[in-house]
């Protein structure tokens, strides 16, 4: 979302099963978009054309830049190998691009750039390496939608299926998260927020879509869902609240049993949060700029954990839990 400028400060904390331990990264970029590959393979990006690499583990960080591109914002990044990944930059017009690398970011070749001064992309969201989506904000009332089918050539996605959003949604380019792909059945989700808070679902790619409500906080240009996960092809959360208030937790998440048809309300988050992840089919995290909270229950109850300002993150198991913020900030979870 246009509107969304988030300060951001550092510190670390002490989880419920585990510690956060800050990486030695030699950049001061502000991270946002984080693709953990595996235990030994994670990258994330952030402004100041800047991307992150480790293969390693966390051992070593390879800090890259993308030429011509200096005045970039790299918000959402995926990845599949030590090797291949694709960026997104947010911004209007010719500002909104997708790189990819297929050299562990050597080279970069821009695939995509938006030539619509009315378009602000997002996010971008893979089911594999040649099979990607990405989103901009709505134009003249519904979200624009690309993809590709090849690994590089980027087209419209041309659906008459597709809700329209109503005067005042967005979507937020918070974690590279508004746009999700449930790893356990393919379908692909669109969060929304401001004057509504919605869930957009598709089952075939993008081409058609339904909506369901939700009882997350809206209203405000910086409220609704920030960011959604799924443990399994039923059970999900979305997270959110007010950005601009992020001390209060009224309506910042919600559940689904269902796929994502219906969601129903919880509770026990410490305030707003821009990013969710599952651990494994109990264990939840979601941070915010405010500190994090984990579940070990699946989010019937939940602990805070510190007062660190996170922006993203992301599990791939117990061993690979990774989060990232401001001022270079990389953190894993030991």
């Amino acid at each position: 979302m246009k509107s969304l400028i988030i300060f951001l400060f550092f510190c670390t904390a002490v989880a419920v099963h585990g510690q956060w331990i800050k990486q030695t990264v030699n950049t001061t970029a502000a991270f946002r978009g984080l693709s953990v590959v595996s235990e030994k393979a994670i990258w994330a990006s952030g402004t100041g054309w800047t991307i992150i690499r480790t293969v390693d583990g966390g051992k070593a960080w390879d800090v890259i830049t993308v030429p011509g591109a200096d005045k970039l914002d790299f918000r959402d990044i995926e990845a599949f190998d030590a090797n291949t990944a694709y960026i997104l930059s947010i911004g209007n017009g010719a500002d909104s691009r997708i790189y990819k690398t297929i050299d562990g970011g050597k080279t970069w070749k821009e695939q995509f750039r938006n030539a619509n001064e009315k378009a602000f992309f997002d996010a971008i969201a893979c089911w594999d390496a040649k099979n990607c989506i990405a989103m901009s904000d709505p134009v003249d009332g519904h979200y624009e939608l690309i993809n590709t089918t090849d690994g590089g050539t980027w087209k419209p996605i041309v659906s008459n299926q597709l809700p329209a959003a109503k005067d005042g949604e967005a979507a937020f380019a918070a974690s590279g998260t508004c746009l999700y792909i449930n790893p356990a059945n393919g379908d692909v989700f669109l969060v929304s927020g401001g004057s509504d808070a919605r869930v957009f679902k598709s089952t075939d790619r993008g081409s058609s879509w339904t909506t369901a409500t939700t009882p997350i906080v809206k209203g405000t240009a910086g409220s609704g869902i920030f960011s959604i996960a799924f443990r399994n092809a039923l059970h999900g959360t979305i997270v959110g609240g007010n950005y601009e208030k992020p001390r209060e937790a009224v309506n910042a998440i919600a559940f689904t049993r269902d796929g994502g048809k219906t969601w129903y309300a919880g509770e026990g988050l410490s305030g707003y949060r821009s990013g969710v992840t599952y651990v494994d089919d109990k264990a939840v995290i979601a941070v915010g700029t405010r500190g994090a909270d984990i579940s070990s229950d699946r989010g019937r109850t939940w602990k805070k954990v510190g007062d660190e300002n996170l922006n993203a993150v992301v599990a791939k198991g117990k061993k690979a839990v990774w989060a990232v913020g401001p001022k270079g900030l990389v953190l894993k979870m030991k």
